[in-house]
């Protein structure tokens, strides 16, 4: 089995960045996604420069930070900011399509202006999954021709994706209150011997005060780098006979 191991949220703060970096280089990291519409661009990819064999690809974003466009009203509450996600949930019928598109192509370009080539795209708060959106996002990942994170864990996805390329299997529990060493192998056991390919997003990441001040998701980053980096996890993963993996190789 190939795995590929992504780091959500590369850019949302120099300290997320250096523990996705981090992560990477000591532990089993092989992949991470680039928030686009960040202040500081120029701090992530001056790592993945530096980390040319960490994959990267790009977060796309609607419930974090402002956009990259403009007149994009329907994305937006009254301080010009994206929704929070509750409320992104609560507005999700109002949003119009074309602004969505539109600003997602905004921050795929953002991110091809700095000179790296994607290997996929994500999302923030995974809203890609959301039925009023996928489309956009598997029109994107055709238009540039690279991959897109699946929506869910059924290795059957009825024929959404099209000529565009993804996963197998993509778990997301490994998050919250799931985040231990034998939850993460837990979820190993159920794809070895069963599918080809298999993605497990996670969030780690250090702790700076923007990151305190803008997410809710805070010191659990700190247990997710020490679990993504300890020993007995990667040796687990070599007793497994699984190879870590990036979107360029599916």
């Amino acid at each position: 089995m190939k795995l590929i191991v992504n780091a959500d949220d590369f850019g949302y703060t120099r300290a997320v960045s250096y523990g996705i970096v981090d992560a990477y280089q000591t532990g089993i990291v092989s992949s991470t996604t680039m928030m686009c519409n960040v202040d500081d661009l120029e701090h992530p990819v001056q790592l993945a420069e530096q980390n040319p064999t960490l994959g990267v690809g790009i977060h796309l974003v609607l419930t974090s930070g402002s956009p990259v466009s403009e007149n994009v009203p329907s994305l937006v509450d009254g301080n010009g900011q994206f929704f929070r996600y509750d409320e992104f949930l609560k507005n999700i019928q109002s949003l119009e399509s074309e602004e969505i598109e539109r600003e997602w192509t905004s921050q795929i370009e953002r991110f091809f202006s700095t000179g790296l080539k994607p290997t996929h795209l994500d999302s923030h708060h995974h809203v890609h999954a959301r039925k009023e959106i996928r489309p956009i996002a598997v029109q994107l990942a055709k238009k540039y021709g690279i991959p897109l994170r699946r929506v869910n864990r059924e290795t059957s996805s009825g024929g959404i994706y099209g000529p565009v390329k993804t996963t197998d299997v993509l778990f997301t529990d490994f998050y919250k209150d799931n985040v231990s060493i034998d939850m993460f192998e837990t979820l190993l056991l159920k794809s070895v011997e069963k599918v080809q390919t298999v993605e497990i997003n996670c969030h780690p990441g250090y702790v700076d005060e923007a990151l305190v001040k803008k997410s809710s998701y805070v010191y659990q980053r700190l247990k997710e780098f020490t679990v993504l980096t300890s020993p007995e996890l990667k040796k687990r993963i070599q007793q497994l006979n699984i190879d870590l993996i990036t979107y360029r190789d599916i």
